[in-house]
């Protein structure tokens, strides 16, 4: 994993720069995030940060990746983590996300269905009869109610 999310082809312009769009060179990428194009390099070898590719092979690089750059070198050096355990801090930021993703799809889903569960129960009880009434016993008893509508008297 290369903790960059998957780009979406449709829903805008092709022209539209996101963070995920991939814009600079192995050069630029270096000075932006400060590190030694060779260091790029070998981030890249070994799955930490994994830019773009050109028809060519060359490696473009995203606003987010040189993010994830700053956010490597930092561990690295602030932190004194190592490359091996970077790589793994990376992998569960990323499945953290996803997972975050999937909770927040199901509560929507959920939602969703509630609002269905509560619609039907509201037509449920739009079609109950109304000349219908409980009937709550004060005492238990086994006596039968018999109710009979009034008849109309006619004139």
């Amino acid at each position: 994993m290369d903790g960059r999310r998957p780009r979406q082809r449709g829903g805008f312009s092709p022209y539209e720069l996101t963070d995920e769009t991939p814009v600079y060179v192995i050069s630029v990428a270096a000075q932006l995030s400060g590190l030694h194009p060779q260091t790029l390099r070998q981030y890249d070898r070994l799955g930490l940060v994994s830019p773009d590719r050109t028809a060519g092979r060359g490696r473009r690089y995203s606003a987010r990746d040189i993010e994830l750059l700053r956010q490597v070198q930092q561990l690295s050096q602030d932190e004194g983590i190592n490359l091996a355990g970077i790589k793994r801090i990376i992998e569960l930021e990323n499945q953290v996300a996803a997972l975050q993703s999937r909770v927040a799809e199901l509560e929507a889903a959920l939602d969703g269905a509630a609002a269905a569960m509560r619609q039907r129960e509201a037509a449920v009880h739009a079609s109950y009869r109304r000349d219908l009434v409980p009937y709550q016993e004060v005492q238990q008893t086994s006596a039968l109610v018999v109710w009979r509508p009034k008849r109309q008297q006619q004139d």
